[in-house]
């Protein structure tokens, strides 16, 4: 079915006007030294943006924990370019029409999204859940309900789709990311292979659940992109997360940061990082943002060798690089929609395993020896992040001195045991707590270590990064082991002045 662009109607236009006039003092003009004065992502976020993307209507089934099978989807690929067709597969029970709307996330003057189409009432009925498949996968075979084909213009980003069913208005999301070919000044990678696997839709069926363990962490197991993202089942609740996988939660803060601030970003996902090596080098920096846990082997060789090429890379992560996954085609023969663990990327014994790792291959490369510093023992807690050399250039207009903390920021799992290699910085580091005044025996360490082309390598340490940039509309707070603080003027600049020498010419 071709798109249509929605007609904007007299509230959506008065939204518009007044976000446009909000970004008329576009934040952070002049902070960072930047290619272009004007840029894609400038011209996007000074369009209208709306806070109506939010979900105002989500359940979740008591029986099952996690789902929404009142209105639920998922699409065909995870990204896709303009030109490219995605197809979104939605399920009602019981059948209702339903109404799609289409979201980019960015700015926006602070509405945190534009909207940029409208389908519907699109007709829904109920569809079959999936047997349960080898190595316990869950893969759908819903019937189309949409079929997209991504317009010239859409900018590269994040694109949430609002699933509302017109019996009971009931709402879930679906989400993916438009991806381009151009020249950038940052590459995002969105962290969707460890949203896909923490993804427990319909209820036990991560890649943590073996069928006997909720929290299992041995090989064997295999979790499929065709099916919906169900609510995300760590640490708190967060109805956003309703579709949307995890990227509301962990790296949503970073990207709205970077777009309020004009920054020259273009998005993909982790499997354009498997797929498209030579699609690196076309940014001078590339981001790992929040929780970036699950990494195949080609992954690991195209960053190190992005890097070996002269790419600037910043870790703003943790448990980055740590489960080795391989991926597989589906039950229809689509490569890369499903994947299962197949080892870790540290060394036997020095991560100071959960229990069932043990049984996972331990073989180089180490993720330190991309990272900097990798998970290992006790894997979660959290901590200050304490400032270890206030005279490095990162801590420039910080005022940060030897041992000052910023509270909270480490969390919920980070890196530690840095790798030798040589002019590496331990730039921040600390004990890590399970509870406040609680150690747990845990060190972060932030590194920075330069590569063979006057590049460099940053490991922020921490999956909370982007709490200490931004707090987008929706975003909840976490608090586990501690509690970050918020946004805090010392992680901006922090972050600008890494910045700035990314993407310096």
């Amino acid at each position: 079915m071709p798109h249509h662009t929605p007609p904007i109607d007299r509230r959506h236009l008065l939204k518009g006007l007044a976000a446009a006039a909000a970004v008329s003092a576009f934040p952070g003009t002049g902070c960072h030294t930047t290619s272009r004065t004007d840029n894609p992502v400038r011209r996007e976020n000074a369009r209208p943006g709306t806070r109506d993307w939010q979900l105002s209507k989500t359940r979740v089934d008591p029986a099952t924990r996690w789902r929404c099978p009142w209105i639920e989807g998922y699409c065909s690929q995870t990204s896709a370019r303009a030109g490219d067709s995605i197809d979104i597969h939605v399920s009602t029970q019981p059948a209702a029409d339903f109404t799609l709307d289409l979201y980019r996330l960015g700015y926006y003057g602070g509405q945190g999204a534009r909207q940029v189409a409208a389908f519907g009432p699109l007709r829904g009925r109920p569809q079959s859940d999936p047997p349960v498949g080898p190595k316990r996968v869950r893969d759908c075979q819903w019937e189309v309900s949409h079929s997209l084909r991504i317009p010239a213009d859409w900018l590269s980003g994040v694109y949430l789709g609002k699933l509302t069913e017109l019996r009971e208005q009931t709402q879930s999301y679906v989400v993916f990311i438009v991806r381009d070919d151009r020249r950038a000044d940052l590459l995002f990678q969105c962290s969707d292979t460890t949203w896909q696997a923490y993804n427990r839709w319909p209820d036990h069926f991560s890649l943590y659940d073996d069928g006997q363990n909720e929290w299992y962490w041995g090989p064997g197991v295999q979790v499929s992109f065709n099916r919906p993202y169900g609510r995300y089942c760590q640490i708190f609740d967060a109805p956003l997360s309703q579709g949307s996988g995890e990227f509301l939660l962990w790296e949503y803060p970073t990207a709205y940061w970077l777009e309020s601030e004009g920054y020259d970003v273009t998005y993909q996902s982790n499997l354009d990082t498997h797929a498209n090596a030579p699609g690196l080098l076309r940014a001078r920096g590339f981001l790992s943002v929040g929780h970036d846990e699950y990494w195949t082997l080609e992954m690991f060789r195209n960053v190190q060798r992005a890097i070996g090429g002269g790419l600037n890379v910043a870790f703003l992560s943790g448990n980055t690089c740590c489960g080795r996954i391989a991926l597989s085609a589906d039950a229809r023969g689509r490569g890369a929609r499903a994947f299962e663990r197949v080892g870790v990327y540290g060394p036997p014994g020095g991560t100071r395993d959960f229990v069932s790792m043990a049984s996972l291959p331990h073989e180089r490369p180490y993720a330190n020896e991309l990272v900097g510093a990798h998970s290992t023992g006790p894997v979660t807690g959290g901590a200050d992040w304490i400032c270890a050399r206030p005279d490095h250039w990162l801590f420039e207009g910080t005022g940060l001195r030897r041992g000052d903390g910023i509270p909270g920021l480490v969390g919920w799992e980070w890196h530690g045991d840095p790798a030798p290699i040589p002019g590496l910085e331990v730039v921040a580091t600390g004990p890590t707590q399970s509870a406040p005044g609680e150690p747990n025996g845990g060190t972060f360490t932030a590194t920075l270590y330069p590569g063979p082309k006057r590049n460099l390598v940053f490991n922020a340490s921490t999956i909370w990064w982007g709490d200490g940039l931004s707090e987008p509309p929706g975003y909840l707070r976490p608090k586990v082991y501690t509690a970050p603080q918020g946004p805090d003027r010392r992680v901006q600049q922090i972050t600008r002045n890494l910045l700035a020498r990314m993407i310096a010419p």
